[in-house]
């Protein structure tokens, strides 16, 4: 250790060669000397030093506490990616307000990325829980003979005989009746949101409709269209109509199956998953115990993480919570949420470039229809002879690396990093609260939106910004529905097209699909304490940041004043 601070560093531990939890007005803060070690070895002695000593000054103010008891809890909220659509739409920022659209703007084109609707579980996954039901046997019995009546009575009613819902399924993974109706509502609210889009008749060439060759995706984009397009044909009481949904090939599809054709990114991935799966140990373990000591039951990890798996299949799909779901607190419900997080973070997310980096192609593909839709305008075409939704219909590995590319979910810094190609923080551990939820990220029918409007073009009547920047043609972004800041453009939702392809879209575009998706990467195995030290250093440089640097100005802020 660097000998500058090694004795600070020493009575911090408390004399002791362990590091160890320092409480802070009742907050818990955890030490790692991985920073300090790496900020020696790197030369960087003198900013560790001062960063040391401004988290102790600070991590009161920084430090989040547990819920408290009498705080609502909804499980279904906390599904990560098995949440329902219907538990989480409205959840996205409360605290931000949506630009009011000018008086003249109008919306000229669409384009829509949603994953599935809620499926059934697969046929690896109900396996799974066939196993869970017979390994549950084993335990109860092994219970039964070797504890008292008392410690029996712990072990909640509906373990004994229990048996998995999807007992004898030879299928699955398929679309269910709920996740129909939250497409087929979704449809309905498009449509309502933005009706001067869908006024014309139905074609296919103005109306596009795509999916993955996976059923539940193509499935997800049938109810979808039924609510679209409904009272708009002949079919039945509900006047539905026919329509066309295209897919390519699983082996070449790069706009919505990018994640299947990349091959580094498969590399990649099948690297870095034991490291991930290390990750969560402690946390398994952690639960495991409390188990274990809650109602005298032999659980292992391995147990835990099928009841887990369990209770978000119960939750979501059966709307049972009082069973697997039951038999974890609100505090671990979430720690397991967090730990799921932290997996699609990594290995889907902001965690390394590659994630998001294979998915240009579908960004292009949205960039090119919206310059389709302005040439149209340009050029006065007749309506109802050029296209106005692109409607896609795909998975979470879709929706994910296509949210990274957007910068949803980020603060303006950390959308810099990801620009300069940087490392993000790992998402906090709770209590401490996080924009990375999956809940609310990507959850089944999760869905982004990318709405591009056409505003009265004369010079005197222009939206002018910072007095200087004028344009006649918007994109507003819209994640579950919500309307959602774009970091690129000011953390504002309705950003002058322009600044759109000049900040969000042309960064990303200097990595073609062919040339990051076929490079042989160097990667070395990764380590769970590679993954923390680089974590914590990553909180400590963000907080000096903030602290220190003063933002640079930006010209495209949503307060400020726009006029027509």
């Amino acid at each position: 250790m660097c000998p500058a601070f090694a004795f600070s560093w020493f009575f911090l531990r408390g004399g002791k060669k362990k590091p160890r939890n320092r409480s802070l007005q009742g907050r818990q803060i955890d030490f790692s000397t991985d920073y300090f070690l790496t900020a020696c070895q790197e030369g960087s002695m003198a900013f560790a030093f001062s960063t040391f000593f401004l988290v102790l000054l600070l991590a009161p103010s920084l430090l989040l506490l547990h819920p408290s008891a009498g705080e609502s809890f909804d499980v279904r909220q906390h599904l990560s990616t098995v949440t329902r659509y219907d538990a989480v739409k409205d959840s996205n920022n409360a605290n931000f307000v949506p630009s009011a659209i000018p008086d003249g703007c109008k919306a000229i084109h669409l384009n829509l990325v949603a994953r599935h609707g809620t499926r059934s579980p697969t046929k690896k996954r109900i396996k799974e829980l066939d196993q869970l039901a017979i390994r549950l046997d084993t335990i109860l019995n092994d219970a039964r003979g070797s504890q008292k009546d008392s410690s029996l009575q712990k072990i909640p009613k509906w373990l004994s005989g229990w048996q998995s819902p999807w007992k004898g399924r030879q299928k699955g993974g398929e679309l269910t009746s709920k996740g129909e109706d939250e497409l087929y509502h979704l449809g309905l609210r498009v449509r309502e949101r933005f009706p001067e889009l869908f006024e014309e008749e139905y074609h296919p060439d103005i109306y596009s409709v795509r999916a993955t060759q996976v059923p539940r995706a193509s499935a997800s984009a049938v109810a979808f269209g039924m609510g679209l397009f409904s009272g708009k044909g002949s079919l039945g009481p509900g006047r539905h109509r026919a329509f066309s949904v295209l897919s390519e090939s699983r082996a070449s599809d790069i706009c919505l199956r990018f994640y299947d054709t990349c091959e580094t990114y498969k590399e990649f991935r099948r690297s870095q998953e034991p490291a991930v799966e290390k990750l969560k140990e402690p946390i398994l373990d952690e639960i495991t115990s409390s188990l274990v000591t809650r109602y005298q039951l032999n659980f292992t990890r391995q147990d835990v993480a099928s009841l887990w798996f369990l209770c978000k299949q119960e939750a979501s799909l059966l709307e049972i919570t009082d069973q697997a779901c039951g038999l974890f607190s609100a505090y671990e419900v979430s720690l397991l949420e967090w730990t799921d997080d932290l997996e699609v973070f990594l290995l889907k997310g902001y965690g390394k470039a590659i994630n998001y980096r294979m998915g240009v192609p579908l960004l292009q593909d949205i960039v090119q229809s919206m310059e389709e839709a302005i040439m149209a305008k340009e050029e006065n075409r007749t309506p109802g002879i050029f296209e106005k939704a692109r409607l896609r219909f795909a998975h979470a590995e879709t929706v994910v690396p296509l949210t990274c590319l957007l910068g949803l979910f980020l603060e303006e810094s950390e959308f810099e990093q990801i620009q300069r190609e940087q490392p993000l923080c790992l998402p906090p551990k709770p209590p401490q609260k996080r924009n990375w939820r999956c809940s609310i990220v990507a959850p089944f029918s999760g869905n982004n939106v990318l709405a591009l409007y056409q505003c009265p073009g004369n010079n005197s009547s222009d939206i002018m910004l910072s007095g200087a920047h004028r344009s006649k043609y918007f994109v507003q972004v819209l994640h579950n529905e919500i309307p959602t800041p774009l970091p690129g453009c000011g953390d504002t939702d309705f950003c002058p097209f322009d600044v759109f392809k000049e900040r969000v879209v042309n960064p990303h575009l200097k990595h073609d699909f062919h040339s990051v998706c076929n490079v042989k990467l160097e990667l070395p195995e990764a380590k769970i304490e590679q993954i923390e030290s680089c974590s914590l250093i990553c909180k400590l440089s963000n907080l000096f940041r903030r602290l220190f640097v003063l933002k640079r100005s930006n010209t495209y802020t949503k307060n400020q004043k726009t006029e027509l």
